[in-house]
């Protein structure tokens, strides 16, 4: 009945979908969720878009990416600016030099070198083996203890010393007074919210929500000649491997009866002590922080606590370490000899990608795959 059965209905599987049915192509998707646009989806509450599962700000360097983004949806002009929190003290990310002004009262970008390269040396890191001598290396012993332990601590799960280096290799340090965390050229947020973008790209597509694959898999296989799996890897095989590790975030979401509660979209918690790692105040990411947000006489805010995964959770983040990687590849050799079906995205392939990647990778496939 179908060329392509399409499992999820977030990014990957909705560009899929859109491609195929560009192609002249009968696509079926389904979901088990009961909403399309899987983690972006976002729905209006008291007139502002709701990120429900975490907040999505767009960004990209990739011309092709952008320009296919646009052709679903108009972007707003958003720029990422998130603030840090530590136990009342209010410091800019990503660190910059309000950062370094507020923290040590330094002025110029050399004082500021100066002073992180004081701090390196005190700490006597040369090889460093873990994120903490990591962060400490690059940003110094202060930012480190206030911006980045705690914060890091709660997101992970773990002491900082038993997390590898890699994931803070790339910390954003810059002396400039240039607070846009993105160091992207097109960069915002769809105006209507994603849930609206999603939904031009399934157009042609029959989509079935609150439909597990798993549970009806023979059933559903049988309906089209190729399947497109964006679900978790290790599910799709019954964990027969053992499972693959994941962070995964609980939200909760208040409507307050006040036109702002933070003044801005993104503020993260970077003392151990509290136990969220961040409030996000959605209709900044919308409205901008002028009038038109405050014209609005209630506010949207979600608190996010990052938590271990287990089975029946919500997988966010795959933990890419030495060993999910190499079971990772097992269950990647289980997935090459399935000549029916192609895993794609985030669980599929047990990747942290960023949205433009996502839609990158599924360009691709889709252009291998369509011809």
């Amino acid at each position: 009945m179908y060329d392509y059965l399409i499992v999820g209905a977030g990014l990957f599987g909705s560009v899929f979908a859109a491609e195929a049915v560009k192609n002249g192509k009968k696509v079926l998707v389904v979901d088990r969720r009961p909403n399309i646009a899987g983690n972006v989806y976002t729905e209006n509450i008291e007139g502002i878009q709701v990120h429900k599962y975490g907040a999505h700000i767009f960004h990209t360097n990739d011309k092709r990416v952008w320009s296919y983004v646009n052709s679903f949806a108009e972007f707003n002009r958003f720029t990422n600016s998130p603030v840090a929190n530590y136990k009342g003290e209010l410091y800019s990310l990503p660190f910059n030099m309000y950062t370094f002004n507020k923290m040590w009262g330094v002025v110029t970008p050399e004082e500021a070198a100066a002073k992180i390269e004081e701090q390196r040396r005190e700490a006597g890191i040369t090889e460093p083996k873990n994120l903490e001598e990591q962060a400490i290396s690059l940003v110094g012993t202060d930012i480190y203890e206030k911006l980045i332990k705690g914060y890091t601590e709660k997101q992970w799960g773990r002491p900082c010393t038993e997390l590898p280096a890699f994931i803070i290799r790339r910390l954003p340090v810059r002396y400039t007074f240039d607070n846009n965390y993105f160091n992207a050229l097109y960069q915002g947020i769809p105006i209507g919210g994603y849930t609206k973008m999603v939904s031009h790209m399934l157009e042609g597509a029959e989509v079935r929500l609150s439909c597990d694959y798993l549970k009806m898999k023979d059933e559903l296989d049988s309906l089209a000649d190729k399947v497109i799996y964006t679900g978790p890897i290790d599910e799709y095989f019954g964990y027969s491997l053992g499972c693959l590790e994941y962070r995964s975030v609980r939200f909760e979401t208040e409507v307050l009866d006040k036109p702002n509660f933070q003044g801005n979209a993104a503020v993260n918690y970077t003392d151990r002590e509290t136990p969220w790692t961040r409030i996000i105040e959605h209709k900044w990411f919308e409205f901008g922080k002028d009038e038109a947000g405050n014209d609005l006489p209630k506010t949207v805010i979600s608190r996010e606590y990052s938590s271990e995964w287990k089975v029946g959770d919500e997988p966010y983040y795959p933990v890419n370490d030495e060993k999910n990687g190499a079971l990772y590849q097992e269950y990647r050799k289980l997935a090459d000899r399935e000549k029916k079906v192609i895993f794609g995205g985030r669980l599929g392939e047990y990747k942290y990608y960023d949205m433009d990647k996502v839609i990158a990778s599924a360009l691709d496939v889709s252009a291998r795959e369509l011809g």
